[in-house]
Order: C-alpha cells, then structure tokens, then sequence
C-alpha cells in the first residue's frame, strides 16, 4: 500500500466557538493549528476561512493571509475550499484558486446539507474545474453521493478534469450518503483503478471511516469540519489531537504515514 495521506479539516463553514471552543477561527489561530497538525503528522490542511466576526469567508485577502501564515510555518499543502458556505455565489467560492495552490477543493454535484442545499450544478462543476485546469492546481473531488463519481468522469472526458483523478469521499451529511463501511467500499469500487481517494467521515462515523481508510489502502481526513468530538461526551482538544489518534492507528496497522513531500509524490503535485 501507499503511504498514508492525512488531511486536517481544521475549521469549516458550518462549526462554532459555542459547539467547540478550540475551533481557530483567524488566520493566526489557523496558521497556528495547521502547524501542530504538520508536527501531529498530517500532510494537507483544509481551509476554510473566516472573517473579522467568525463568519465564513471566501475572501481572497484573508485565504491569502492564511496560505501565507501556513507556508512561513511548516511545508504543508494547503488546500483551500471552494465550497465555501452554501450560501457564497460561484464567483465567491473560486476567489482562492486565483492564489494558485497546489490544490482546492471541487464538490461534483448538488445535494441535501443538513437543513440546507448544497448547490453545485453542471455550469458550477465545469466553471471550477476549468478555473483549476488554468491556474495548475489538482482538484480534489468532494463526493457526497454515488453519482458525483460520474459527474467527475464527465468532466475528465471534456478535458476539464486531468486524470489520474484524486477524490475525497464525504459520508455521514445528514442528508447525503451515510458513512458505513458498506458505503465506503461501494464508492471505492466505482472509481477508476489508477484514482487515488480520501474519506472524510461526518461526525460519530469519523473513527470508522478513518480505521477503513487505512485498511482498504486510501488516505483519511479529520479536523473539526467534520466532528468535534473525540470520543462520545468528550469535545477533542485540538485538531491535531484527532491526527495524532489517526497517526496512533497506522502504526498499528502497519501502514506509514507520508509527509507533505511524499504526499506531493503521491498525488502528482512536483513538477
């Protein structure tokens, strides 16, 4: 098997300092925590960012500041989000790809979030992907639901996606696709043979998913976009805290944990 890829989702859209205190919010706080995740032993951060208030931002200035505030720390990727919140417009949500990172999120079809839609038609999907092609940063396919597989071997197909792809499976939305160990090896199926994948697992299903990544050969991701808790009743303490357990399982599983560089190697990302 590969090494094992450790993404840190260390802040996300929805999550507040009233659900989890230790959540960073500026981009000193950010760049703080993406830092002792490199050292807990991830090799991408997922950003998201926020404004002067807390509430999500896709501002370019403020993804600019915290990729800065990052990379003077540690040689982690950075990859920011563009999907933002569910109510940012397309234009709002690409403003960090124009920072050209190694790479950024493409959610690849629209579907049930919780009490809301998370919205991501054709036009979107094709706008994104092309604006990725562009500036040189690898998509990272975020699929809710089976048929987002297909939506991004669709684009591949125009060109607008290159290939080998690299997607990140998001399971346990209220709403979307449930995170079980069925659904995760269904997904795993129906991708191609030379893809490389993630899974992000929402919630309670975050230590399954994360165990079933390492063992089935994929790359987990973890951080409080997607779970708060360390354990049922108990708030984690730190997104690093949620990589080190991950980092704890590997080895007891037999499966190395790569760095950032041997991440790069992974995903094609050195030129």
């Amino acid at each position: 098997m590969e090494k094992l890829i450790i993404t840190a989702a260390m802040v996300g859209a929805e999550v507040t300092k009233e659900q989890q205190p230790n959540l960073p919010i500026t981009p000193d706080e950010i760049a703080e925590a993406a830092y002792e995740c490199y050292k807990a032993g991830a090799s991408i951060v997922h950003v998201h960012a926020r404004d002067k208030d807390g509430n999500p931002t896709q501002d370019f200035e403020v993804y600019k500041e915290i990729k800065e505030k990052i990379e003077a720390k540690c040689n982690i990727i950075v990859q920011p989000s563009t999907g933002g919140a569910v109510w940012h417009s397309a234009d709002e949500r690409l403003q960090p790809v124009d920072l050209k990172p190694e790479m950024a999120t493409l959610s690849a079809g629209t579907c049930n979030f919780g009490p809301d839609v998370f919205m991501n038609s054709e036009e979107y999907m094709e706008k994104f992907a092309a604006k990725m092609l562009e500036n040189g940063v690898k998509p990272e396919i975020e699929v809710f639901e089976r048929g987002m597989i297909d939506n991004a071997l669709r684009l591949a197909k125009k060109g607008l996606l290159k290939t080998p792809i690299h997607f990140d499976f998001v399971l346990g939305i209220p709403g979307a696709c449930p995170g079980t160990p069925e659904d995760l090896m269904h997904m795993v199926r129906c991708i191609p043979a030379d893809s490389t994948w993630t899974v992000a697992g929402i919630g309670r299903t975050q230590l399954t998913m994360s165990t079933m990544g390492i063992l089935l050969g994929g790359h987990v991701r973890v951080g409080f976009e997607d779970n708060v808790y360390y354990k049922k009743g108990e708030l984690a303490k730190s997104n690093a805290q949620l990589v080190e357990r991950v980092v704890r399982l590997a080895n007891e599983l037999g499966r190395p944990v790569a760095t950032p560089d041997e991440a790069r190697e992974i995903l094609g990302l050195k030129k």
